[in-house]
């Protein structure tokens, strides 16, 4: 469950860096909570090709994070947000995180 919501984290700050085929596939499994083998079908291809292209797409987010560090410091903030008293700041805050 973890890798689910990392990867997703992930997913959320650098998808637009990923191609429209690479996102859909992340996103069919990741999100829509598809199979490999479902989502081969969709698509007319082996298994394998999608466990390749999900590897591929992991490995790129991983390197993107590593690298920018986006998702490391959106959760610093996102903690120090929950630290705030006032519900008016702390709201506001938010809507600047989406």
């Amino acid at each position: 469950m973890e890798k689910f919501i990392y990867y997703t984290r992930l997913f959320d700050c650098y998808k637009k860096l990923l191609s429209a085929n690479e996102c859909a596939t992340f996103s069919s499994y990741y999100e829509d909570n598809l199979s490999m083998q479902e989502i081969a079908d969709n698509k007319g291809v082996s298994k394998s090709a999608i466990g390749a292209s999900l590897k591929n797409t992991e490995m790129k987010l991983m390197s993107y994070e590593q690298a920018l560090h986006l998702e490391a410091r959106l959760e610093k903030v996102r903690k120090l947000i929950s630290k705030v008293d006032d519900e008016k700041i702390r709201e506001s805050l938010e809507q600047i995180l989406k």
